[in-house]
């Protein structure tokens, strides 16, 4: 039986897709609880990872590794393959009763939109509002904001606010090109589309709802157009 981590930890859960990049790896604390969700043990293999618990139906991740995650000493959390639930809900779900103070996703889109709305918008679940999340997502970070929280990154970089699940009431922006002052965010608006970072790090607040703040990871253009003039 793998070991409870206290509750002021960060758990990490490693998704299937893409290969996690390396640059990944310094965003994860060195005690942090890993769970692996079906492929993303190979990920997590790769990076240098403990995998502490591995969940999901495995169709996608190679038997040797698999054996390799149980032989170290990981939790196997086996479900069929026809279920309710993503390899990253039920990862989630198993991070969640471990009680941490914040969950870290790695992984990538693995080339299905489907999944990658799914997975985003799962972030925003309520099931998870007891926990900070953010996540690293095929080059993307999604940072969930139910409250405050930080946003970093460089000078220029593209920042997209989305309101999932009802509209995000009262929303309050510092360090971005166009602020917000308490201003409503109705789910399926695209007003929050393509803001940059100012003055990093910025911080983006909420009175109610639930935002997802999406750094795409690239450059936007009206900053840099407005020092050169």
């Amino acid at each position: 039986m793998e070991a409870a981590p206290s509750a002021h930890e960060t758990i990490v859960v490693v998704t299937g897709g893409d290969p996690v990049t390396v640059d990944e790896r310094a965003k994860v604390p060195d005690e942090a609880f890993v769970v692996a969700a079906d492929s993303g043990i190979e990920h997590a293999q790769a990076l240098g990872l403990p995998v502490h618990v591995a969940v999901g139906d495995f169709d996608s991740v190679r038997s040797s590794a698999l054996a390799r995650a149980e032989q170290a000493g990981a939790a196997i959390h086996r479900h069929p393959a026809a279920k309710d639930a993503t390899d990253l809900e039920l990862a989630l779900d198993v991070a969640l009763s471990h009680g941490p103070r914040r969950v870290v996703v790695l992984g990538g889109h693995g080339g299905r939109l489907d999944h990658l709305l799914a997975n985003a918008t799962l972030l925003a679940s309520p099931a998870y509002a007891c926990v900070e999340v953010v996540a690293h997502l095929g080059g993307a970070t999604i940072t969930v904001v139910r409250t405050e929280a930080a946003v970093h990154g460089q000078v220029g970089e593209l920042v997209s606010l989305l309101a999932v699940h009802g509209p995000a009431r009262g929303v309050r922006t510092e360090g971005l090109l166009y602020p917000l002052r308490g201003e409503d965010l109705p789910a399926g608006s695209t007003r929050g589309v393509s803001n940059e970072l100012v003055a990093p790090p910025a911080t983006v607040a909420v009175d109610g709802g639930v935002l997802l703040v999406v750094q795409p990871g690239q450059l936007g253009t009206h900053h840099l157009h407005q020092d050169a003039r």
